[in-house]
């Protein structure tokens, strides 16, 4: 019997070694469980397979390895960032309205969400590196579908290709990282990852800005990310050598697709409830009762019916999962939830180009960036972690609700400095989240639980763009038919339209103007309880300090948190468990 409630097959457990000098090859050999290894193996070999002989990478391998890491990383948040500023011109000229802005956002949401733990589940069972790859080639295929896009319809299409890529891209990097250093030096590696995600989203608006402004237009923008994945590919094509263990298959696609289904049936409910159908409507019970019954599915699902589902239920055994896995989804709703629509924020309520809005979101960048890298620094340094978690959602909570405050007319400077709050806050908060859970979970299962906080939070994000979205839209329908109305004018605004608004007159355009500024601090209000809530979820999240080895074989986790630390990581080898 392994430990963390796996269950071993004795006469079916296969261990399966690729060497670093062999990436085609493999070698398979069934093995008794509980069999040491034999004379000649791979431990008498180091010459051979250094990675595999001592269980670690050195140094420098690890930086050549991460070095293709954090360009799939750059290229997954570039994917959004580099939009984000485009997007109320892409609305514009393809004629879409609010909702069709939210859900050009949502589409990457939800398919990244969906199949985040579907790709962390493959990565227990498949290449590692075949894998991050094979998510560069279908992020790159959605980037030229959607650059070329000649409808809203088809460029939400599109973004949903490109967030199967980036759910492969978001989930394997954590894991593949989780796969060649130990959870303490893993915080030095967490420090370089907060800093390519603060170059992406510092980077993305600025870059997204000025393709926009140029001749390109918008669907440059879609296009630029495509040299840096050629480029990731190519590198980990050479640097990245890690052993593979292959053992029995069985994917969980039928979970997969009740848990989206359910979630996108809710998102669609709350999208279009206000607009196309009253909140109490038929329609809106229908689509209540259909999405919570195909959730109930999903949770039966993988509970009594999945081999190895693709959301492990156990893990929410261990403490320290359940509490992480739910602060994630508050912070994915506050986060993405409210800052997505700070572009729009600048544009439409402060008159900015799509480069000046970039140059704005600097301020909050700027801040992740330093407090990323400082909290990784010296949570790699101690061991110690959850006083930087505490600290960062304290100043996120302080941030959205500072942020909660503006409008049109809010000095700018004020807007940046509330911006670069949240950013500290952020930035101590994200990565971390992920290490506390990967340095209580079992080697074995450290796909499933890396990609499970990433699903939450993605999850959370879905659902905050999607209800905020909805909020800001209805918010500014109504104070803009009002103000027309005020102003003598009868029917001049579309439900959810977002108008050119130098074409429109002084008056006019004032008035929309001030109707999204008061929305959009309205959003921050909304989002602030649900940080306040993660807040509480990282207080009673158990600090253990990071454990020092690799841990390649299953880590025995007590119920205290404890790691125990009896498993020979020197093997190399990881046993597959069917």
């Amino acid at each position: 019997m392994s430990t963390f409630g796996n269950t071993v097959d004795d006469g079916n457990l296969m261990t399966t070694v690729l060497r670093p000098d062999r990436d085609q090859d493999s070698v398979t050999t069934p093995t008794p469980a509980g069999t040491p290894a034999a004379p000649g193996s791979i431990d008498e070999a180091p010459d051979e397979a250094p990675v595999e002989a001592s269980g670690q990478m050195s140094h420098r391998e690890v930086l050549e390895a991460l070095s293709g890491l954090l360009l799939a990383m750059f290229v997954a948040m570039l994917s959004s960032t580099v939009v984000t500023n485009a997007l109320p011109r892409i609305v514009s000229d393809l004629h879409g309205s609010q909702t069709g802005y939210t859900w050009v956002v949502v589409a990457t949401l939800l398919s990244m969400t969906a199949t985040t733990p579907i790709w962390g589940k493959l990565a227990d069972l498949f290449s590692k590196k075949l894998l991050v790859q094979s998510a560069l080639v279908i992020y790159s295929v959605g980037s030229l579908i959607a650059g070329l896009a000649p409808n809203m319809e088809t460029l939400i299409g599109a973004r949903v290709v490109q967030g199967l890529g980036v759910g492969g891209l978001t989930a394997l990097v954590q894991v593949v990282i989780a796969s060649m250093v130990s959870p303490r030096e893993r915080g030095r590696y967490s420090g370089y990852i907060g800093a390519t995600f603060a170059l992406a989203t510092v980077s993305g608006p600025l870059i997204g800005g000025l393709i926009v402004d140029s001749p390109l237009g918008w669907r440059g923008t879609f296009y630029v990310g495509l040299p840096v994945a050629l480029a990731a590919f190519l590198v980990l094509q050479f640097k990245l050598h890690l052993p593979v263990v292959k053992r029995h298959v069985d994917i969980d696609y039928l979970g997969a697709t009740l848990i989206v289904g359910g979630v996108s049936i809710l998102l669609v409910w709350v999208s279009l409830a206000g607009q196309q159908f009253d909140w109490l409507s038929p329609a809106t019970a229908v689509l209540v009762a259909l999405g919570v019954a195909v959730i109930a599915a999903a949770v039966y699902v993988e509970a009594r019916v999945a081999v190895e589902p693709v959301i492990p239920l156990r893990l929410f055994k261990d403490r320290t999962t359940s509490l992480a896995t739910a602060a994630s989804v508050l912070i994915g709703v506050s986060m993405f939830g409210a800052t997505v629509y700070l572009s729009e924020y600048f544009q439409n309520a402060r008159g900015m180009t799509p480069t000046e809005a970039g140059l704005m979101s600097v301020a909050m960048v700027g801040g992740l960036l330093v407090s990323s890298i400082v909290t990784g620094r010296i949570i790699s340094e101690t061991g110690l972690w959850k006083r930087y978690l505490t600290g960062g959602m304290v100043l996120v909570v302080i941030g959205l609700g500072l942020l909660g405050t503006i409008d049109a007319d809010t000095p700018l400077v004020e807007v940046g400095a509330f911006m670069a709050l949240l950013g500290l806050g952020l930035g101590a908060t994200m990565q971390n989240l992920v290490l506390a859970v990967q340095n209580n979970t079992a080697q074995a299962d450290m796909g499933a639980a890396s990609s499970v906080v990433s699903f939450f939070r993605s999850m959370g994000g879905s659902i905050g763009v999607s209800a905020l979205g909805a909020l800001l839209s209805h918010q500014v329908t109504q104070k803009v038919t009002d103000g027309l109305a005020a102003l003598g004018i009868e029917g001049g605004h579309s439900t959810g339209a977002i108008p050119d608004l130098d074409a429109l007159p002084a008056p006019v355009r004032s008035l929309y103007e001030g109707a999204f500024g008061d929305a959009t601090g309205h959003l921050f209000l909304v989002a602030t309880p649900f940080a306040l809530l993660a807040f509480v979820c990282i207080l009673f999240i158990r600090e253990v300090p990071l454990r020092t080895t690799l841990d390649h074989q299953d880590a025995a986790i007590g119920n205290n948190g404890a790691v125990d630390q009896g498993v020979d990581a020197g093997a190399g080898v990881r046993t597959g468990v069917r």
